[in-house]
């Protein structure tokens, strides 16, 4: 397979404004939630939503902004518990809440990913904004019931005003002022709530000030001082913080921690911390662990013992315990959850990375950087043309990629779009041929014509805008390999299908049929009711993956909960048939179509469009829902039609007793559908029977190689490479790259005989492949209980041997055995034969003799003669390699199955265009 490694493609990352986590622990014995969230704002307005999944960290879903729009804060409050008609107390509806250079608070809909309402008041700009702590419903007393149970929002202004904003009833609208602006009419820079009726801000003019929310009353003004000499007069407070025992702690611009007594305000403490400002504070639950972030790029580390500090305070109870630069830019935002099971510290800035480093592991446990690139590559390519798309926030470019032979022939631009509107893309495909492009955003799809233009060189091309039917805002869009459907997934969760007709002698232009169909999805077992799935929406029934096979029959989409809906098209393309054929006697059953009827789009009714209907697959409801969610979706490519062409005239003509008649006949080969999910299970089914391959019954997760199971980075798409001599599949992430041979068996660790057979060849039993397995566990990162980074490895300890005294019969002790630490531990089910005896049996019976173990000499590491091809030499059923890094996407770009060439698109940190950043003294 040849390579094109490109970095001509731009792709501008964001930086990271605001950080949140939805919810806060309040008890120790308290379960994690299976609804924890992480809310990542950045400077383009997107916002990303992460599950952590227990240290997974899989990016769910990505709520687009638009230009000149930043996210510069995040909020979550969680609606009151209710009962429902049995007495089941059904959790309060999650609502997430962003601000960004306007004078309006917007809230999201997590179902949906849009703006779900915008709160404006007679107010200047939002500068920060927090929300009202919930109420402990195991702890109140009688006068805590009468208190409403609802959070509200308070929003500090530029011009110095702190507004309060009801969030009853389902709304978000203006209550009062908290304060009016002062004579210096100094921002406000940070705000939070001490309690659920005190808010203290942070103001440009060196004050914090702390207001009773009922009255709207000034309880005390804090002063900083005057700034240092040589300095601005004002201290700019940056970031103020509640500690858990009602302690104050603020962050500013002199890179000073200053601690203040919860109860008469004044400062017992001061730190200083950072060489220039502080941007944001967090501290653990129980308030013995500060962090902080600053323009020097430090994150340091803060604590205090339980004794001197939340209990009874001293001189000097806080103490710095270290500093460290986990980013190469300033660190703006900051977010902790500290759980019982979870106990990390997330952290962003300018430089685009988010970094989680353990809190109750600090020290024990080493800090993990989380991917910087979209989980969903925003590329795709066209290999009838070798044209290659990339787009990002409102633009849109088209490349031309040469064949491999052309060296001296670098990629051309060819073509350049900028969408009107303020939405950014939030997705794009191109036709097979090259002739037809499509993008949707926010507020609708819109369809392209590419042809090539009239230059001198002749190498370029033109974008005709075409007409289209009226089609809401999508997320997802993808053409068919035919180029006669694109599949459109609404943000409403709707499947919608538009037909594209060609032109011919009579028509100059493509064109798109008026009547958008819109697909059933099958009925599911109902979600178990919580904070994100109530009769609001499902948010965990939100589509994320829509693929079409590579004969354009069938059709497949995966949502968040792991179920796949899949479609196939009945009956042949007749042009003498009508062009669109509604059966209104009909119409889509509800138990097969568990979506809601607000805000339809596309015919409910069968509908009928050049003899074609789609229909959902017979067998679909026998495909079992998978472990996680779904990383991607590929159907493997065929060489031939799956069916037939008639011979003669395929019209269904209408009768007086059948108005409105359609071909029956739907395809007849296997379809096979490759699914990855979250937790790197590797799932192929076949498609029509409903059921697992014969490779994935033989291939369970326990035999996929070490190197994959312990991967970090999820996968995020997949290239095939078919022959009739093998079905290889290359999966990707943002730093690795993996080759499995699906028309062989990956070696069982263990084997029948307690023999591993390793992926070089060697017998674990031979001192060679010994050694190798041991460097292999010793280097194996081990999982954290934290939800950060691995262990840190033992070898890095300083004690590295211990004694150990066995007892004998007699009660003296035997002589010491000294035990080295660094001996590796046995991997969970490394050598349980028993784990794999239903996979031995399974191969046994595919072969039709008796079990034996895999061909050590067909087990050899792919070799690559260059970094630009990778050659197969022998065949070996996996490989993989990790200099490929960061990877944004790999796209085909050639149909010549013999000799692939795919385009590997990175996009390495120190090509980022980044401001000047702060230098230090020592520096």
């Amino acid at each position: 397979m040849d390579i094109h490694r490109a970095r001509f493609v731009p792709y501008p990352p964001s930086a990271i404004n605001a950080l949140a986590f939805s919810h806060t622990p309040s008890d120790d014995n308290e379960e994690d939630s299976d609804c924890l969230r992480l809310a990542i704002g950045r400077a383009n307005g997107n916002v990303e939503i992460w599950n952590p999944a227990k240290g997974t960290w899989l990016q769910e879903k990505v709520f687009s902004g638009g230009k000149d729009r930043s996210v510069e804060g995040l909020a979550w409050i969680q609606d009151p518990d209710e009962e429902d008609e049995q007495g089941k107390v059904v959790p309060g509806r999650l609502r997430l809440f962003s601000i960004g250079y306007s004078s309006s608070v917007t809230e999201w809909d997590l179902v949906k990913g849009i703006p779900a309402r915008h709160s404006n008041g007679n107010h200047s700009e939002v500068w920060c904004f927090a929300a009202q702590p919930r109420i402990d419903t195991s702890k109140k007393n009688k006068g805590a019931q009468e208190t409403p149970m609802v959070q509200n929002l308070v929003a500090g202004c530029a011009d110095g005003t702190l507004v309060l904003l009801s969030t009853a009833d389902d709304e978000l609208r203006f209550d009062k002022f908290l304060s009016r602006p002062s004579g210096k009419r100094a921002r406000v820079l940070s705000v939070t709530y001490k309690d659920r009726n005190t808010v203290v801000a942070g103001f440009a003019d060196s004050m914090i000030r702390v207001f009773d929310t009922r009255n709207g009353q000034t309880i005390r003004n804090i002063s900083l001082g005057s700034g240092p000499p040589g300095g601005p007069k004002d201290i700019l407070v940056w970031k103020v913080k509640c500690l858990p025992n009602g302690d104050l702690v603020s962050g500013d611009s002199t890179g000073d921690l200053r601690f203040y007594d919860g109860k008469n305000y004044s400062q017992f403490q001061r730190i200083s911390g950072h060489e220039a400002d502080i941007l944001d504070l967090s501290a653990s639950r129980d308030g013995t662990m500060l962090f902080s972030g600053g323009m020097d790029r430090r994150t340091s580390v803060y604590t205090c013992s339980k004794k001197s500090g939340p209990v009874g305070r001293k001189n000097g109870a806080w103490r710095k315990l270290s500093h460290k630069r986990y980013h190469d830019h300033d660190v703006k935002a900051m977010a902790t959850y500290d759980g019982k099971t979870m106990s990390v510290l997330v952290s962003g800035g300018i430089d685009t990375q988010t970094i989680v480093v353990p809190i109750r592991g600090f020290g024990k446990e080493l800090s993990r950087t989380l991917p910087t690139l979209p989980a969903n590559p925003p590329l795709t390519s066209a290999t009838g043309a070798r044209l290659m798309v990339s787009w990002w926030n409102c633009e849109l470019r088209i490349w031309r990629v040469k064949k491999h032979q052309d060296v001296n022939e670098k990629p051309k631009m060819v073509a350049r779009l900028a969408l009107r509107g303020d939405e950014n893309i939030t997705s794009a495909t191109i036709s097979k041929d090259g002739t037809m492009l499509a993008t949707s955003t926010a507020s609708g799809v819109k369809f392209f014509q590419l042809s090539t233009s009239k230059s001198d060189s002749g190498t370029g091309l033109r974008i005709k805008k075409l007409e289209s039917p009226d089609i809401p805002g999508a997320k997802l869009v993808t053409f068919s390999a035919d180029r006669k459907w694109l599949a459109i997934v609404t943000h409403d969760g709707h499947v919608l299908l538009a037909r594209v007709v060609y032109p011919t002698e009579e028509l100059e232009r493509p064109r798109i049929v008026t009547q958008v169909v819109r697909l059933p999805r099958f009925s599911r077992p109902s979600e178990r009711s919580d904070c994100l799935n109530g009769s609001w929406g499902l948010y965990n029934r939100s589509i994320t993956h829509a693929e079409f096979s590579a004969d354009s029959t069938s059709l497949a989409v995966a949502d968040i909960a792991g179920y796949i809906d899949s479609w196939v098209i009945q009956g042949y393309e007749d042009f003498t048939a009508p062009e669109v054929d509604i059966d209104e006697t009909t119409s889509i059953s509800p138990e097969d179509d568990d979506e809601s009827d607000n805000g339809d789009a596309g015919q409910k009714q069968p509908t009928t469009i050049m003899g074609q209907r789609w229909i959902l697959n017979p067998s679909g409801h026998l495909l079992p829902r998978v472990d996680s969610t779904p990383l991607l979706l590929s159907f493997e490519p065929t060489f031939e039609d799956s069916r037939p062409q008639p011979n003669g005239n395929p019209a269904v003509h209408p009768t007086r007793n059948n108005p409105h008649p359609h071909s029956q006949e739907v395809l007849s080969s296997e379809q096979r559908l490759l699914v990855v999910t979250a937790q790197h299970s590797i799932y192929e089914f076949e498609l029509l029977v409903g059921r697992l391959s014969e490779w994935s019954r033989r291939n369970p997760r326990s035999s996929y190689p070490q190197q994959f199971r312990i991967l970090d980075n999820l996968a995020k798409g997949c290239v095939w490479d078919v022959t009739e001599d093998y079905r290889r599949i290359w999966l990707y992430g943002e730093r690795w790259l993996f080759m499995f041979d699906l028309s062989q068996d990956l070696p069982l660790p263990g084997g029948l005989r307690g023999e591993s057979v390793m992926a070089n060849g060697d017998s674990d039993n031979s001192p060679a492949g010994k050694k190798r397995k041991r460097d292999l566990l010793i280097d194996t990162p081990r999982k954290g209980k934290s939800g950060a980074g691995d262990a840190v490895p033992d070898k890095e300890a300083p004690v590295t041997k211990i004694r150990k005294l066995i007892s004998g019969e007699a009660g003296k002790s035997s002589g010491p055995n000294w035990v080295d630490l660094d001996t590796p531990k046995k991997l969970k089910g490394e050598d349980d034969d028993s784990q794999h005896a239903l996979t031995n049996l399974r191969r046994a019976a595919s072969k039709g003799d008796e079990v034996s173990l895999p061909n050590r000499d067909n087990h050899s590491p792919e070799k690559a003669s260059s970094d630009n091809a990778l050659k197969v030499t022998t065949r070996e059923p996996w490989w993989h390699t990790f200099k490929y890094r960061p990877i944004l996407g790999i796209v085909p770009i050639s149909e010549d199955s013999q000799r692939p060439e795919v385009v590997l698109v990175e996009r390495p940190s120190w090509d980022l265009d980044l401001p000047p950043r702060f230098v230090g003294r020592h520096e």
